[in-house]
């Protein structure tokens, strides 16, 4: 995909109409369109860690909306960017984490959202990138060889995203499709199928204190379909749809989630905490 024409689209975009403008915000202090909370495949600034196993991921990256722009006083649409890694690591003595192996995405985004009182509802596009990496603590130096034997292979793809929602007050219900239109190992299925939810309580303690859960469901095409489930449990210190802090259980069953390991099979029970910016 050329990421140069992919720009091109968007340009329209930012030549609103001046008498416009009052209706048009660069850099809003708030997305949209919230991340899905159970979606492994968004934005996280935090670790999980994993329990009864030692092992650790390590998230840091951000989405931002560029551009918001109110078609009318419910209804609204925006343009932003997603660039984030997700990290493999490897407790060892010494407090000593090797990184395994590493995964970058970047891409851009848009979405619409009607509002209806509390409810609302809308959809996310999402055109982007990923590409999966070794890295030097998944070679053993000592002896000269990979892990496991198992070398470094090629793993990458570019997709488009698309997944609606609806949302009822403090509960938003989603689905979606995938479609790959590009990937190494080029054996790879190319359609991925969304279910999940979200749901964050009322304020538990004063303002700033909240249960949520999430749980998301991804069909995925490697070599056959596979289900992928995680449900994530815990309590946000901050704002529901603001800065703050989250400490959460995680519960996963799927394919591993690194290109270098996607026909894996993995299931674990970890802790995370993440920081919302």
């Amino acid at each position: 995909m050329n990421y140069i024409k992919a720009i091109l689209l968007v340009i329209p975009l930012f030549t609103v109409n001046l008498k416009a403008q009052d209706k048009m915000e660069l850099f809003p202090a708030e997305l949209n369109i919230q991340p899905f909370t159970a979606n492994f495949l968004e934005p996280k600034l935090g670790f999980i860690l994993k329990i009864n196993n030692n092992e650790l991921r390590l998230d840091i990256g951000n989405t931002i909306d560029i551009l918001q722009y109110q078609l009318d006083e419910s209804t609204s649409l925006s343009f932003g960017a997603d660039m984030f890694t997700y990290t493999f690591l490897r407790g060892e003595t010494d407090f000593h984490f090797p990184v395994d192996a590493v995964d970058y995405l970047f891409g851009f985004n848009g979405s619409w959202k009607k509002q209806i009182g509390d409810d609302s509802y809308g959809i996310r596009v999402r055109l982007s990138h990923i590409s999966a990496h070794f890295v030097d603590g998944h070679f053993d130096g000592k002896n000269g060889v990979w892990l496991d034997n198992r070398p470094p292979r090629v793993y990458s793809r570019e997709f488009l995203e698309l997944i609606p929602f609806y949302s009822w007050n403090s509960l938003r219900v989603y689905g979606g499709f995938t479609y790959i239109f590009h990937v190494d190992p080029i054996n790879l299925g190319k359609d991925i199928y969304h279910l999940g939810f979200d749901y964050f309580s009322e304020n538990i303690l004063g303002d700033n204190l909240h249960f949520f859960a999430g749980y998301d469901l991804r069909i995925v095409n490697i070599y056959d379909y596979h289900g992928n489930n995680t449900l994530n449990l815990g309590i946000k210190l901050g704002k529901v749809h603001g800065r703050g802090i989250s400490i959460y259980y995680k519960y996963y069953s799927g394919k591993n989630i690194h290109g270098e390991y996607f026909d894996y099979n993995e299931k674990h029970s970890a802790l995370g905490i993440n920081l919302d910016l």
